[in-house]
């Protein structure tokens, strides 16, 4: 019988059967792990709340034919509790673990993703930095570490030196004049220089930024990512309401 041991979180789930759910659990070995949790939908689960999202959990598991069987599970740090607390973090979570999700699931290893996500969720938690702020920063941050770091500089085709004020999800960030398609976005300088400052990780500057070039620096944010990921992501339809 094969088994393994990970640390992970708990990034989403649904329900199977009566008593049973299917989770999904992006570990720090593993990947991305989709395994069933049986019973845990009954009062008297072992394993409790322990598997709900956003949890840091230590798991156990046994090797399946088509999916993983969770035989353990002991808890590491509770992020669920803080992250349900408020609306906006909840929202920003939520579009975390998704997008992150999209970005392993066909990834045999995914630690620095891994990494990225747990330090993400443990900055909501503790209210680091406003929730929308971090999200932008987590996102860029993903998309770089999947290898589609947005050019916030030199133009993204030529290489023309910048700054350039067009910006262009489908040719990978900032463009040049003469690279510009029609219809490009045209973002202020101070956009542009917000952007640069969440990837960096200058909250400084990026927290000093004036709410409407945050705004607009959320939205390219929003479209580079569904862009690259081919689909749209769930989870920003609610963080609009949030």
């Amino acid at each position: 019988m094969k088994q393994y041991r990970d640390e992970g979180i708990v990034v989403g789930g649904h329900k199977l059967g009566e008593a049973d759910r299917i989770v999904l659990i992006l570990t720090r070995n593993h990947g991305l792990v989709r395994a069933v949790a049986k019973g845990i939908r009954r009062t008297k689960s072992r394993f409790g709340s322990r598997l709900e999202p956003f949890m840091l959990v230590d798991v156990q598991c046994h090797v399946g034919r088509s999916l993983d069987v969770v035989t353990q599970v002991e808890l590491i740090e509770p992020f669920a509790r803080a992250i349900g607390a408020d609306y906006s973090t909840y929202s920003a979570a939520n579009v975390m673990a998704e997008t992150c999700t999209r970005l392993t699931e066909a990834e045999p290893r995914s630690r620095a993703q891994y990494l990225l996500l747990v330090s993400a969720i443990r900055s909501l938690c503790r209210g680091e930095h406003p929730p929308r702020l971090a999200l932008d920063a987590y996102l860029l941050r993903a998309m770089a570490v999947a290898g589609w770091a947005p050019s916030l500089w030199n133009c993204a085709q030529c290489g023309e030196p910048g700054p350039h004020r067009a910006f262009s999800p489908a040719l990978g960030g900032a463009v040049c004049s003469a690279c510009r398609q029609h219809g490009t976005a045209l973002p202020t300088t101070e956009t542009v220089l917000h952007l640069a400052a969440l990837l960096s990780g200058d909250w400084a500057r990026a927290e000093a930024t004036a709410p409407h070039h945050a705004a607009e620096a959320s939205r390219l944010v929003t479209l580079y990512v569904q862009w690259h990921l081919e689909r749209h992501v769930k989870s920003f339809t609610v963080l609009e309401n949030a």
